[in-house]
C-alpha cells in the first residue's frame, strides 16, 4: 500500500453518484511547491517551505536536490531545506522521474556544475519530451551539452558567465523559467530574450514571483518578451507559504458544477498568479453557480451549463478538467491555442478526443484546438485509458461520476504525479470508487 492507503498500482472503477456535498481544503500548489523548493536549495542557509505538495513531482525534486547536496527534512506538512547556494555537487546523475518541469528547472541550474547527467525511468513519456530549445540556449551561453536529439539522457556542464541569450517560448515556458532560476547566480546575470509565440505567461509570472519572495531582483516587459536578472545575487533563506492548487482544484470544481449538491473548497486565493485560476471564470461563463467567500469557493451544482469558446493557453493544466464540464454543456465548447497540450504526459488533444469518443461523445480536433459537443448522458460500462497522465485521469474520473453506469480507468495510480489525494477527496464529497490492484506500470 502507498501512503494514501491505496495499492501501489491500480485501476479505478468510478460509480455514478447522485450528488457531491461537503467541504475540502485545496491541496498545496504543485507549481509553487517545485519553485519554492528549488529556490530554497539555491539559498545559503535554512528555509522552511510551509505546506508543500506531496505529489510525485515534489518527491522527485526533493530527491534530486538531496543528490545535489541539499539538506531535506520533512516536518509535518512542511519541508525544511538547507541550501547549497550556487554550488550544487558536480558529477551527479539526477533522475527526475516523469516530472517535466522539475527536469527542465534542474537542467538550467546544472550550468552551475562541472557535470550533471539527467536520466529517467519513463522513456516513453518524459524520455520523449523535447528539451532542445533549453539545451540550445545553454550552449549559446557556453555550457557543454550532450543529448539524444534533444531528449534524455542529457549531460550538462558549466561554468557559464551569463549575458544576453535567446530562448524559444513556443513549446514551453519552462525553458525560460529554468534560465531565470540560474540567472542571479551567474557573474553577469542574464538578459533573456523570449522568442516565438510565448506560451503560458502565468507560470513565468509565478517564477518571477518566486524570485521576488527569495530576495532576487528582476525586471520584465509586460509581455514578458524580455526579462533582465542581474548577476552576483544571492537567494535569501527564510520562510514561505505554498498557496492552494488551482489546476487540481479545477477538477473538483467541474465535478461539483455538473452534479447536484454543494461543495465548499478553501485555500484558493482570489488574486493568485496561477493561470488555472481562470477555470473559475470559465465555469461561471458556462453558467455554473460559483460564489466566493474570501479564499473559499462555493459551488452549487446541477445548473444547466452551456458551451463556450476560449483561448486555453493561459490555463492549459485545467483544460482537461474543464472538458468534463464541456461534456455536459449544451452546444460545442472549443479550447483554442492549446497546441502545447500535445507535449505533455500524453497528447492531451488527440488522446482526449479518443477517450471522450469511447464514452460516446462527439469530439473534433485541429493542430491547436479541441472541440467537445455536450450530451445529456454519457456511456458507462466502459474501460477508458488513463494514458499514464494525471490530468487525463482527473477528466475521466469526473465524467464517470455522471455516466449512466460505472467507468473503469486504467493506470489510475498515476494520479499521484500531481494530486495524490484526489480520489480520497472525491470520496469525502460522496463519490463511490473501487480500486483494482494491477501489475502494470
Amino acid at each position: 500500500m502507498s501512503a494514501d492507503g491505496l495499492p501501489e498500482r491500480f485501476d479505478v472503477v468510478v460509480h455514478p453518484v447522485k450528488e457531491l456535498r461537503g467541504e475540502l481544503r485545496a491541496q498545496p500548489s504543485k507549481n509553487y511547491t517545485t519553485r519554492y523548493l528549488l529556490a530554497a536549495a539555491l539559498a545559503q542557509g535554512e528555509t522552511r517551505v510551509v505546506g508543500v505538495a506531496t505529489s510525485e513531482d515534489a518527491q522527485a525534486l526533493l530527491r534530486c536536490l538531496e543528490d545535489w547536496g541539499a539538506g531535506v527534512e520533512l516536518i509535518g506538512e512542511d519541508a525544511v531545506i538547507r541550501g547549497f547556494g550556487a554550488s550544487p555537487r558536480a558529477d551527479v546523475t539526477l533522475n527526475p522521474g516523469n516530472a517535466g518541469a522539475v527536469a527542465r528547472f534542474l537542467m538550467g541550474v546544472a550550468a552551475l556544475t562541472t557535470g550533471t547527467t539527467f536520466v529517467t525511468d519513463y522513456s516513453e513519456s518524459l524520455g520523449r519530451r523535447p528539451q532542445g530549445d533549453l539545451l540550445a540556449a545553454l550552449e549559446r551561453l557556453g555550457a557543454r551539452v550532450a543529448s539524444r536529439d534533444g531528449t534524455l539522457p542529457i549531460e550538462i556542464s558549466g561554468p557559464v558567465r551569463g549575458g544576453v541569450v535567446e530562448v524559444s517560448a513556443e513549446k514551453s515556458s519552462q525553458y525560460a523559467s529554468a534560465l531565470m532560476f540560474l540567472a542571479p547566480l551567474l557573474p553577469d546575470g542574464l538578459n533573456l530574450r523570449l522568442t516565438g509565440n510565448i506560451k503560458s505567461h502565468a507560470p513565468l509570472r509565478q517564477t518571477l514571483d518566486t524570485l521576488l519572495a527569495f530576495g532576487i531582483r528582476a525586471t520584465a516587459r509586460p509581455d514578458l518578451s524580455r526579462i533582465d536578472i542581474p548577476g552576483n545575487q544571492a537567494y535569501r533563506a527564510g520562510r514561505v507559504l505554498v498557496p492552494g492548487d488551482y489546476p487540481g482544484s479545477a477538477a473538483l470544481l467541474a465535478a461539483a458544477a455538473i452534479l447536484p449538491g454543494e461543495v465548499r473548497l478553501s485555500n484558493l486565493r482570489e488574486r493568485d498568479l496561477q493561470g488555472e485560476r481562470e477555470a473559475v471564470d470559465v465555469l461561471r461563463e458556462m453558467g455554473a453557480d460559483i460564489t466566493r467567500q474570501g479564499d473559499t469557493l462555493i459551488v452549487r451544482g446541477s445548473v444547466l451549463l452551456h458551451a463556450v469558446t476560449r483561448d486555453g493557453d493561459g490555463f492549459t493544466d485545467a483544460v482537461q478538467a474543464l472538458s468534463a464540464a464541456a461534456a455536459f454543456a449544451s452546444g460545442t465548447t472549443t479550447w483554442e491555442n492549446v497546441s502545447t497540450l500535445r507535449l505533455k504526459e500524453c497528447d492531451r488533444i488527440s488522446d482526449t478526443r479518443r477517450e471522450l469518443e469511447r464514452l460516446g461523445l462527439t469530439v473534433t480536433e485541429t493542430q491547436d484546438s479541441l472541440s467537445i459537443t455536450g450530451a445529456t448522458e454519457i456511456a458507462g460500462n466502459v474501460t477508458a485509458d488513463g494514458h499514464g497522465d494525471h490530468r487525463m485521469i482527473m477528466l475521466l474520473t469526473v465524467l464517470g461520476l455522471r455516466a449512466d453506469a460505472p467507468v473503469t480507468i486504467t493506470g489510475a495510480h498515476h494520479i499521484r504525479k500531481s494530486y495524490p489525494m484526489f480520489f480520497r477527496h472525491l470520496e469525502a464529497l460522496g463519490a463511490t470508487l473501487e480500486y483494482m490492484p494491477t501489475d502494470a506500470q
